[in-house]
C-alpha cells in the first residue's frame, strides 16, 4: 500500500486520447491473425518464444503479432523485420513486467478507470450531453460487451468485441504502468553539491600551456611488429568493447541465371515477328489472312496489352520523360514510326511513336471535391452514394456557370482540405503524379473551362485558371519482351553450379573458385537471425542452415537463390558468444596496438630536457594552448585530448611533463599559466544542469541497464 501511495501522489498518468485511438486502431483492426508460412510450428514441440526473467513469452501470440504486423505494413517489411520489431516491443514488456512485480506494482480497479478516462475523453460514445466524460457510460459499455460476447458492437467506426476490449485494456495498462515506474526512477535521480561544485570548477578552472606533439605517423608502420598476443591481451583489457553475440562468416560463388546468346537471338526473332504482318491460311473460309503485326496495326493498345511485357500506357510525355539515350531519336519519330529492337533493363523493345501534340507544360486550376462512399480517401463518415455526389457537383458546375465569383463560397463542401486552404487551388505540373483524369482536363481544355470530372477519389468540379507555355508532347507505345534464360540454358547454369559444388572442399574452395573464372564472395559476422547477405539479398534459408546444429565449419552446401540462380557457401567461421575472435576484431585492434608499441619507441627516442630540444629532434614545433579545461579538454588544431588536459591541471608551471600518449601522438607539456575559479556560494544552476541531462537520458539508460542484466532465452530461431 505504501509504494501505491506513491504511485498516486505522483498524479494521473496524462495519456492523451490520440493514444487510444491509435490503440483501438491497432487491437481492433488486427483481430486474433493468423500464423504465416514461414513459422515451422509442427517442426517443434515449443510452446514459448522466450524465457525473460522466467517470464515465458507465448509463441502463438507471438507469431500473430508479427503476421498482424505485416498484415498492417502490406508487405513493406519482411517477416524478419516485422518479428524483430515485435521482439523488441515484446522484449521490453517482459523486461518491465519483471521490475513491476519486484516492486510490487500493478494496476487496481480505481487506477485502471483513472487510465480509461485519460485516453476516451474524445470518445463521442462515453461524453454526456455537454460533451462531458460519463464514466457511467463506459461501465454500460464493458457491461454490454460482456453480456454479448463474443458479439461484437461499434465504437468509433470499428467493431468492438470483449476479448479485443481486454487487448486494450491490457495495452493501455501497460503503458500507464511504463510512465509510473520511469516516474520512479526520474524521481530517485538526485545530484550531490560535490557534483555541481565539480562541475562548475571543471568549466572555470583554465590552463595555458606549451606542447610538442609527436604524431604516431612518424613512426612508419614498417618498424612496428605486433604479435597475435598482443592484440589478444589488448582484447582482454578491453572486454566490455569486444564482447560478441555468437556469429557465423561464410564464403560463397554465385551462379546466375543469365539468358545465353542463343536466348537473346530467340527474343529477336520473336520481335522481328510480332513486328510484321503475318499471312495464315483459314480452314474456314478457304482463304488467306493477314494479321496486322505492331507496325501497322490500328489498334495499339489492344495489340500491346495483349503481345507486350509492359503494357500500353495511353497519356502523352515529354522528351524529358522519355530514356536519355532513346531520346532524340523516339521525339523525332513521324506518326506511326518505329524505333529498334533495342536491349533497356532486361528486355528487348520496339518503341512506336503513336501520336503527337503541343500542350502545356504547366497549369494552375481550382476544383471543389464530392467525395463518396467508398472512394479512395474518403472519409469513415462518408455514407452518400456516388449518385448523390454526381449529383451535388453537378449542381455546383451549374452554379458556377452562372457566376464564377461563388466558387469559395462553394469550398465549404469539398473534402480536399489541403487545396481548401489556398482557395482550392493547385498548381502542377504535366508530369506530377496526378488522377490521369484531372491532369488531362486541365491540359487538354482551354484556359476557363470548367466541367466535372470524376477520378478514384470522387467527383471534381474543375476550372482552368491559367496554364504554361506549351511543348510537344509524344504518345508512345513499348513493345517488350523480356529477355529470359531459356531452359537449356537454366539446365547448363544448374549443371555448372553442381559441378563446381562437387569439386570444391574446405581446402580448395578459394583457388578451384580462382582456377575456374568465379568470383568468391564473404559475409562476416553474420548473426542467427540475420536475413540479408551481401550480393545475394535477403536469403534466411542460407542462414539458418549456418546454424543448424550438424553444419560444421568447412561445410559446402548449394542454395536457389529467391531471384534465380544458386550459391555454393561454405561456412568458414563459427564464433561461440564471448570476446571477438583475433581475426574478428584485429582490423579494429591493430592500428591501437601499433599506436602502444610507436608510443613506447617515441619515448625511448626523446633525449631533449626541454620543449625545444624535444621539439628539434623530431622536426616539429612547440605550439600553445589557451584557456583549455577538463568539460572541453579540446587542443585548438589537435583535437579531444581529455588525457592531455587532465595531466596539464595536475603539473606545475614552467615543468616538463613526461611522455604523455594521447589520442594522435605523444606529448610533451609545459604549463605557463594556470587560472583557477575562487568558486560559488551555490552551486544550484549547475546541479540543475546535470539533473536536467541525467533525467532526460533516465527512461533509455535505465531499459537499456535493465536489458543488459535480464536473462534472456531466445528461441526465435526456431521458428524463422
Amino acid at each position: 500500500m505504501a509504494i501505491l501511495g506513491k504511485i498516486r501522489s505522483l498524479g494521473p498518468v496524462a495519456l492523451i486520447s490520440v493514444i487510444g485511438l491509435a490503440l483501438f486502431a491497432f487491437v481492433f483492426s488486427t483481430g486474433s491473425g493468423t500464423v504465416t508460412d514461414v513459422f515451422k510450428a509442427d517442426e517443434f514441440n515449443q510452446s514459448r518464444v522466450a524465457i525473460v526473467n522466467g517470464i515465458e513469452m507465448d509463441r502463438t501470440e507471438f507469431m500473430n503479432s508479427v503476421d498482424n504486423f505485416e498484415k498492417q505494413n502490406r508487405g513493406s517489411s519482411s517477416s524478419i523485420q516485422a518479428m524483430n520489431s515485435i521482439w523488441d516491443t515484446e522484449l521490453k514488456k517482459l523486461i518491465l513486467k519483471s521490475e513491476y512485480e519486484k516492486l510490487g506494482l500493478s494496476v487496481e480497479r480505481e487506477m485502471m478507470r483513472d487510465f480509461l478516462k485519460n485516453n476516451l475523453l474524445a470518445f463521442e460514445d462515453f461524453q454526456n450531453e455537454v460533451g462531458v466524460f460519463d464514466e457511467t457510460k463506459l461501465n454500460q459499455f464493458i457491461s454490454n460487451l460482456k453480456e454479448i460476447s463474443p458479439e461484437t458492437l461499434e465504437l468509433q467506426g470499428s467493431l468492438v468485441n470483449y476479448n479485443s476490449w481486454n487487448k486494450f485494456e491490457e495495452n493501455i495498462s501497460s503503458i500507464g504502468l511504463e510512465e509510473i515506474y520511469y516516474k520512479l526512477v526520474s524521481a530517485g535521480i538526485n545530484t550531490a553539491l560535490f557534483e555541481g561544485e565539480e562541475d562548475y570548477f571543471n568549466s572555470n578552472n583554465v590552463v595555458d600551456f606549451k606542447y610538442v606533439k609527436i604524431p604516431f605517423n612518424s613512426i612508419p608502420d614498417s618498424l612496428i611488429k605486433v604479435k597475435k598476443s598482443d592484440v589478444t591481451s589488448y582484447i582482454d583489457q578491453n572486454k566490455s568493447e569486444f564482447s560478441s553475440d555468437e556469429t557465423r562468416d561464410l564464403i560463397f560463388v554465385k551462379f546466375d541465371e543469365l539468358p545465353s546468346g542463343l536466348d537473346e537471338d530467340e527474343s529477336m526473332s520473336l520481335m522481328n515477328n510480332l513486328i510484321k504482318d503475318k499471312d495464315e491460311f483459314d480452314n474456314n473460309s478457304n482463304e488467306s489472312i493477314t494479321y496486322r503485326g505492331f507496325k501497322n496495326t490500328n489498334n495499339n493498345q489492344e495489340f500491346l496489352n495483349s503481345n507486350s511485357a509492359i503494357k500500353y500506357y495511353d497519356s502523352f510525355i515529354f522528351k524529358s520523360s522519355l530514356p536519355t539515350k532513346i531520346a532524340d531519336d523516339v521525339y523525332d519519330l513521324d506518326k506511326g514510326q518505329l524505333y529498334g529492337p533495342y536491349s533497356e533493363d532486361g528486355f528487348l523493345k520496339t518503341t512506336k511513336l503513336i501520336d503527337s501534340k503541343f500542350i502545356p507544360d504547366s497549369a494552375k486550376v481550382r476544383h471543389i471535391l464530392i467525395p463518396y462512399f467508398g472512394s479512395v480517401r474518403a472519409s469513415a463518415e462518408e455514407m452518400r452514394s456516388k449518385e448523390d455526389a454526381k449529383k451535388t457537383a453537378d449542381s455546383i458546375l451549374g452554379i458556377l456557370k452562372r457566376n464564377r465569383n461563388k466558387f469559395e463560397s462553394l469550398l465549404s463542401l469539398s473534402s480536399d482540405l489541403v487545396s481548401n486552404q489556398n482557395n482550392g487551388e493547385i498548381d502542377f505540373a504535366y508530369v506530377d503524379r496526378f488522377a490521369p483524369e484531372f491532369r488531362d482536363f486541365s491540359f487538354e481544355n482551354k484556359v476557363g473551362s470548367v466541367s466535372v470530372v470524376e477520378t478514384d477519389f470522387g467527383y471534381h468540379v474543375i476550372e482552368i485558371l491559367s496554364q504554361g507555355k506549351k511543348k510537344k508532347a509524344v504518345k508512345v507505345g513499348n513493345l517488350a519482351i523480356k529477355i529470359e534464360p531459356s531452359e537449356r540454358t537454366r539446365d547448363s547454369i544448374y549443371n555448372v553450379a553442381s559441378k563446381f559444388e562437387i569439386a570444391v572442399n574446405e581446402d580448395n574452395f578459394r583457388s578451384y573458385a580462382k582456377e575456374s573464372g568465379f568470383n568468391v564472395s564473404s559475409a562476416n559476422n553474420v548473426g542467427k537471425l540475420d536475413e540479408t547477405l551481401p550480393i545475394i539479398g535477403k536469403q534466411r534459408t542460407i542462414v539458418r542452415w549456418l546454424y543448424e546444429d550438424d553444419t560444421k565449419k568447412g561445410d559446402i552446401k548449394r542454395f536457389s537463390l529467391q531471384d534465380g540462380g544458386y550459391a555454393i557457401v561454405m561456412l568458414t567461421s563459427i564464433d561461440e558468444n564471448g570476446l571477438m575472435s583475433y581475426e574478428k576484431s584485429s582490423s579494429k585492434v591493430l592500428p591501437r596496438v601499433k599506436n602502444q608499441i610507436k608510443a613506447q619507441k617515441i619515448e625511448d627516442k626523446v633525449k631533449g630536457s626541454s620543449l625545444d630540444e624535444i621539439a628539434s629532434e623530431f622536426n616539429v614545433e612547440v605550439q600553445t594552448s589557451l584557456s583549455v579545461n577538463m568539460n572541453s579538454p579540446v587542443i585548438s588544431g589537435v583535437g579531444n585530448e581529455p588525457s592531455v588536459v587532465g595531466y596539464a591541471m595536475g603539473l606545475s608551471k614552467n615543468v616538463i611533463s613526461k611522455a604523455i600518449v594521447g589520442n594522435t601522438g605523444v606529448f610533451y607539456i609545459s604549463v605557463t599559466e594556470k587560472r583557477m575559479s575562487t568558486g560559488l556560494q551555490n552551486y544550484r544552476n549547475n546541479i540543475s544542469i546535470i539533473n536536467s541531462a541525467r533525467s532526460g537520458s533516465a527512461r533509455t539508460g535505465s531499459f537499456n541497464a535493465l536489458k543488459d542484466n535480464a536473462e534472456i532465452e531466445d528461441f526465435r530461431s526456431m521458428f524463422y
